[in-house]
């Protein structure tokens, strides 16, 4: 049987009544958490790595950091990619790649391809991941867009800490004495069904007008990344040297340059890369300062938290990966309920409640690392990781909705990038900042004994920072709408222009 294209009748919601978009849902949201849990996943296993292939400490700094540098470089340009030549078809050839990557990383048989192959996922991440909000965006009318992205929340929460918890596990069980590869294999089934699947359910989309790629927009906005990004992400290497900072200078002078020849770029032809009418949009400007904020809380915290219960404490990996399982689920329940309950009846009031329920978590944490010590045990730690939980999980799913829900349709990708890049721009800024807040308070040198208090008095100073940013968050929040667009307007009656339709596609049979 022959049934036609859910898409093909003029003036009807996005999908409307086709199951399609679930499925959709489903592979976009596993791409999402596969990159998310790649970020972390590689942290815990870096002992086995270093010492199965020998790595010298610059390139172990590279397994982790050349995947950040690739994959924040490139968002923006992934984003716009999507805009111009489909969605669904840089999704296919984003995750299409990030899984050949993940098997050269697997079967890296040295450090250097190790390295090489970790910057090509990056790189690949970066075409992938934009197109996760663009074609939710692009699929989803604006009255179920609210439920989707509390899903994306949850997800979220789950690939933050999931991460070290699975890499401990494939790590500590050496699965046919592979040791630390499987972290990277697990990718590879993941992958191949996300590629078949994604063919089969993911609807295509693209900006209504033809659109260019700004190849000059690309090399400004890609150097100016990197020249801010890779001092943050070497400096404590290497001591701070004083080209670092003339570096992380000279990318404002960069940035600077690139807004001016966007505005031409604009007024030209239409085709900038980055679109800069969208800081026009209150809610996107407000929403993406948020997000950046927010970033660089998480770094300072994810880093520390790591290096606290790992170094300081001395706990294995899995034990780690263990104490984090809380805060998963709580971050995990609060963000479904979050936009499905909360957020349509109280609006912006739900993610100031979170900004300020994480800050009291944190606060808790520091009296608790402090009332006990280094005999403080996982069971202590699980009640201010639940609070944390819960705040995070107010915030991470309906800021998405809020940043996104009055941005036009053409411009998802476009919007879906820069809301990526300046996550990663505000976790790289966090990671440098653990460099003051948390290793300028602590002295390595000290006898083994002394290491215990020396780490719980860096991971109590360096959740000051944390509750303070967090301060911070909850005082930019007052700039995004009281609600979202859809929930002022009952969305539900809202129905699409004939531009923003998805492209038609061939029949489905069945």
């Amino acid at each position: 049987m022959t049934s036609p294209s859910p898409t093909s009748v003029p003036g009807t919601p996005v999908a409307a009544g086709d199951r399609r978009r679930w499925f959709a849902l489903a592979i976009v949201m596993t791409a999402a958490f596969m990159d998310l849990v790649d970020v972390t996943i590689v942290n815990i296993a870096i002992p086995s790595i270093k010492q199965d292939t020998d790595a010298s400490f610059s390139q172990i700094q590279w397994i982790t950091a050349g995947y950040a540098l690739a994959f924040a470089a490139g968002l923006i340009t992934g984003g716009r990619l999507g805009d111009i030549h489909g969605r669904k078809r840089l999704f296919l050839i984003g995750i299409t790649g990030f899984t050949v990557a993940s098997a050269l990383c697997g079967f890296a048989a040295n450090p250097e391809m190790l390295v090489a192959s970790r910057i090509l996922q990056g790189g690949m991440a970066a075409l992938m991941v934009p197109q996760v909000l663009s074609i939710v965006h692009a699929t989803f009318p604006a009255h179920e867009r609210g439920k989707v992205f509390g899903l994306f929340g949850m997800v979220v929460g789950l690939g933050a800490v999931s991460g070290p918890l699975l890499g401990a596990l494939l790590t500590e069980w050496n699965i046919f004495g592979l040791e630390w590869r499987p972290i990277f294999l697990i990718n590879l089934p993941v992958g191949v069904a996300g590629v078949i699947l994604g063919r089969k359910f993911i609807t295509e989309s693209k900006a209504p007008r033809a659109l260019k790629l700004d190849l000059v927009g690309v090399v400004l906005v890609t150097l100016g990344l990197l020249m801010l990004l890779y001092p943050l992400t070497r400096g404590r290497e290497l001591d701070w040297p004083v080209w670092g900072y003339v570096m992380m200078g000279g990318a404002f002078v960069v940035f600077g340059a690139l807004v001016a020849y966007e505005k031409r770029k604009a007024a030209k032809d239409g085709s900038p890369l980055v679109e800069l009418s969208l800081f026009k949009v209150k809610s996107f400007a407000a929403g993406i300062a948020v997000q950046t904020v927010f970033g660089v809380a998480l770094g300072i915290f994810f880093l520390v938290w790591t290096l606290y219960m790992q170094v300081g404490l001395g706990w294995t990996a899995l034990r780690a990966g263990l104490t984090g399982v809380p805060f998963s689920i709580a971050v995990s329940a609060a963000a479904g309920l979050s936009v499905q309950k909360l957020v349509p009846r109280f609006g912006r009031k739900v993610l100031q409640a979170g900004a300020l329920t994480m800050a009291a978590g944190v606060l808790l944490y520091i009296w608790e690392a402090d009332r006990y010590g280094a005999d403080i045990a996982p069971w202590q730690m699980a009640l201010p990781l639940v609070v944390m939980g819960v705040g995070m999980g107010l915030i991470v799913a309906p800021i998405t909705d809020a940043v996104l829900s009055d941005v036009p349709q053409e411009h998802a990708g476009s919007a879906s990038g820069l809301i990526n890049t300046v996550q990663q721009m505000g976790n790289a800024l966090g990671l440098g900042l653990v460099s003051v807040a948390f290793f300028g308070v602590i002295d390595e040198r000290v006898a083994p004994y002394r290491i215990p208090a020396e780490y719980a008095d860096g991971f109590q100073n360096a959740l000051w920072w944390v509750t303070g940013v967090l301060v911070v968050i909850f005082l930019l929040m007052f700039a995004l709408p009281a609600k979202p667009r859809q929930h002022v307007e009952g969305g539900a009656g809202e129905e699409p222009s004939q531009d923003e339709l998805p492209e038609k596609e061939p029949a489905l049979t069945s």
